[in-house]
This record gives C-alpha cells, structure tokens and sequence, in this order.
C-alpha cells in the first residue's frame, strides 16, 4: 500500500452505522466453533437502555490541540499523551513536561516515519504545558496534545451484549469509544479508504505506553486520535489491542459486515503497523511497555487465545516459515507466520521480553 501522507486533514463528523453484535452463532456460521473466553465489558457510568441490542454509553470526547514547531506549547486543558511528529533524523528529539526532558525514541512501535524521522506517543501526567526538542535540520515538526478522559461527556449507540469473534469476547469500537468521524476528511470523505486481502501472516506489538494503565480504554482512545491525526492514517493502525487485564478490543474499522478486523468474505482490511508490509498482515498490539518486562498472565493468555483463533480461521500454522507475498507490490520478506514488529524493520517492538516469549506463544498457539 502507498505510504500515508505527511500533512493530516481537517476532518468532518459522519453518521455511520456500525456492525452489530458477533455472537456465538455467527461464529459458528465463520467456522469451526470454539469455546467462549468470557470477560467482562468496560463498565461506564449512565449507561442506559435503548433500541434492542444496544444500550447508551457516556464516554469523554476527546479534547486535543495541535502545534508546529519546536520549543514551547501551552494547553487550556490537562494532556494525557502528546502525539510528536518529524520529518528528519530520527534520533535526538525530546519533550519536556516539567523540568526533565525525555528523549523520544527513535526505535518505537510507531516512531518509523516512512518520510524520513519519526514519531512518538508521549505519556503527559495530565500536563498543561510541554517543551518539543528535534534534531538540527528537522521540518514539518507537529505535536498533538491529547485528552481523553476529561473532555464533556458524548453518547454512544453500545452493543447490550457481548461481543465475540468466533467464541472470543472483544470490546468492539463504539464500546471502547471510538469517534468514528476521525476516519473522515472535511468533504466527508473517508481519509484511509478499506482495503482487503487474503490473511498470510500476524504480526505482534507492544503499544510503548506506560504499564500498570488504570484507564486502558482512553489509552486506545489516545492511540487512535495518535495514529489517525498526527500519523494521518486516518484510523488507529492495529486490527487488535490487548489489555493488560485481558480485554480485546477491536481496532482498525473494517465495515458493517463480517467480523472484526475482516469483510464478510474473510479478508482482512489493510490497517497501518508495519510499514510497507501491511496488506495481509493482521496487527495485534499488548498495552505496554515490555521492553524489561513480560505482558501480564491475562494479556499473554488473550494474545494466545487471539492468535489461536485467527490462525485457524485463516488457516495459518503460527509456527511455520513462510514468504510474506506483498498483494500491492509483490514485495517479499521470509518470516514466521506469526511474527514481532522487529521482524520487519529496525524497531524494539514488541520489545525485547515480549520477543523472547514469541516462540512458546506460537507453540501453544499452534496447539489443537
């Protein structure tokens, strides 16, 4: 696929209705049937009744501000992260939100900027004002300020039930908050149209944001604004996230029809994680960073479970090696089925414990 633009664009709301619930029974009619792993949907106040098979959820609207720019930044409201983009060396910037500066990795999840540069998603500790430092000569330097736990409460049309994708619960994208107008430019066009291919491979992350996250859900929400405004990807780039808790939520929109992350033929719609490989390729991100620690018990046992799944489903062994066919570009690459985001580029991700678990994921995985 093309790489994505540099400059984001205005975007406009859109009135869109999302897929409904996956139950057991679709499941059943996907494929082979499976056991249910059951785990409890996040729970939000003043939730409410409505139309048969969904129920009103209040969630935060996002509040974000957008700079150019190094040096200083002021926001009327407390940032959770700051989104960083450059076009330059990708080594040397920082931010600072007190009186330390961070640097900015260079060799993150998302930090690979296919112009050249990087970016960066910053945890901000509810930070009213940042400083942004980059290296000498770099340009089109953007930060995006984000909140998304204190902004005013907005509605919500929730599936009343748990869904699931062939036996497995998943928060599905209006039940995590998604604001379905960031996928749309101003003229009310889609900013990433969908795509589909045949699944070949999956692909695992780590997400590079803090661990032991009280508020996972506005993480995603953090990370979607992140990846679809600053990135300009116009959607959040992993088909799936993973608490640390266990909870699967659902990522990139793929359509009305059919289950998460797939149309109703089974293909998987091309999201935005690994860059110049991501047609076919299905992206699945642990919350975290687990870079000097592993994914928690529930995390790994979901990522397992997912894996498991979707292999299955797609016919995939997660052990084998196989040469990655990019459908775009015919581009190839020798992988294993079920690979980390280091396997296809120069990055730390999923970081170097999760890596190191990768192989006794596959096996159990691969277990019938």
């Amino acid at each position: 696929m093309s790489n994505p633009p540099t400059t984001p664009s205005h975007r406009a709301k859109s009135r869109l209705s999302r897929r409904g619930v996956i139950g057991a029974a679709g499941a059943v009619a996907a494929g082979a049937a499976l056991s249910p792993m059951v785990f409890a949907a996040t729970e939000s106040g003043g939730s409410t009744t409505s139309t048969a098979g969904t129920k009103t959820e209040k969630f935060p609207a996002t509040r974000s501000k957008e700079a150019t720019g190094a040096g200083a930044a002021t926001v009327a409201f407390p940032v959770n992260y700051v989104g960083l983009r450059w076009t330059g060396d990708q080594d040397g910037a920082g931010i600072r939100f007190a009186d330390a500066w961070q640097d900015v990795k260079g060799d993150g999840c998302a930090s690979v900027n296919l112009d050249g540069g990087g970016t960066a998603l910053m945890a901000a500790a509810n930070a009213t004002a940042y400083d942004v430092k980059v290296p000498d000569g770099a340009t089109d330097v953007r930060s995006l300020a984000i909140d998304t736990k204190g902004g005013p409460q907005r509605s919500g049309a929730v599936p009343a039930d748990t869904t699931r994708v062939r036996g497995v619960a998943y928060l599905s994208r209006a039940a995590w908050g998604a604001d379905e107008s960031l996928r749309f430019k101003a003229d009310g066009t889609e900013n990433s149209p969908t795509k589909y291919y045949p699944a070949q491979v999956l692909t695992v992350h780590h997400t590079d944001t803090p661990n032991g996250d009280p508020d996972p859900a506005a993480t995603v929400r953090a990370i979607y604004q992140y990846h679809a405004i600053t990135n300009d990807w116009g959607d959040i780039g992993y088909h799936f996230l993973i608490d640390e808790a266990g909870r699967i939520y659902e990522g990139r929109y793929s359509g009305d029809d059919g289950i998460p992350a797939h149309d109703k033929d089974g293909n998987v719609v091309t999201a935005f994680h690994t860059g110049g490989y991501n047609s076919g390729n299905l992206g699945i991100a642990l919350l975290g960073t687990l870079v000097d620690q592993g994914p928690t018990d529930a995390a790994r046992s979901s990522l397992t479970r997912l894996i498991a799944v979707l292999s299955r489903f797609h016919g995939l062994d997660p052990q084998a090696k196989v040469t990655y066919v990019n459908p775009v570009n015919g581009v190839t690459k020798d992988v294993t089925t079920v690979g980390g985001h280091r396997d296809w580029m120069a990055t730390d991700c999923p970081g170097a414990t999760m890596y190191a678990l990768l192989d006794d994921v596959r096996k159990a995985a691969a277990k019938p």
